[in-house]
């Protein structure tokens, strides 16, 4: 078992690793901006109550999002921090049923898609609509989002 500071370095360097896959898109996360993100993660697990083992979903969430035609290099580590507060948030609106990496390929689909770019969009209608149709017994796999359910009523 790693302690807490080497624990700290090893989810620093395996977010960092996703850089490698983000340099083709010209962005990069620094140690510092990694170390950032990795505190928000912690915070949204302290906030929602969860316990996460393992790796993590950190480095899959901006491996998943650093080929998004919305993010620039300017505010990448600001939405890494947000689509990460917004992960483990609605992991808990969905009761867990739909899996880390389904809930961000939606998520990443949501944001690249009809939401272009909007994380206030994502946070307020994707996954909103999302977290009810899973928990009305629905099966993730039959949700069907369309341009139409995202306008305002």
């Amino acid at each position: 078992m790693l302690s807490g500071g080497a624990a700290q370095k090893n989810e620093t360097g395996l977010l960092l690793k996703s850089n490698e896959k983000a340099q083709k898109y010209g962005l990069v996360l620094s140690r510092e901006q990694a170390a950032a993100i990795i505190a928000t993660r912690n915070a949204a697990l302290q906030r929602t109550g969860r316990v996460e083992f393992g790796s993590g979903v950190l480095g899959r969430i901006a491996e998943a999002f650093c080929d998004s035609p919305w993010i620039s290099q300017e505010d990448y580590e600001q939405t890494l921090h947000e689509v990460t507060g917004l992960f483990y948030e609605f992991k808990n609106e969905t009761m867990d049923i739909i899996s880390d990496d389904e809930l961000i390929d939606f998520m990443k689909e949501a944001f690249d898609g009809f939401c272009k770019g909007s994380l206030e969009l994502l946070a307020g209608r994707a996954l909103p609509m999302l977290a009810e149709h899973v928990r009305s017994g629905e099966p993730s796999e039959s949700f069907i989002y369309r341009a139409e359910q995202y306008e305002q009523s």
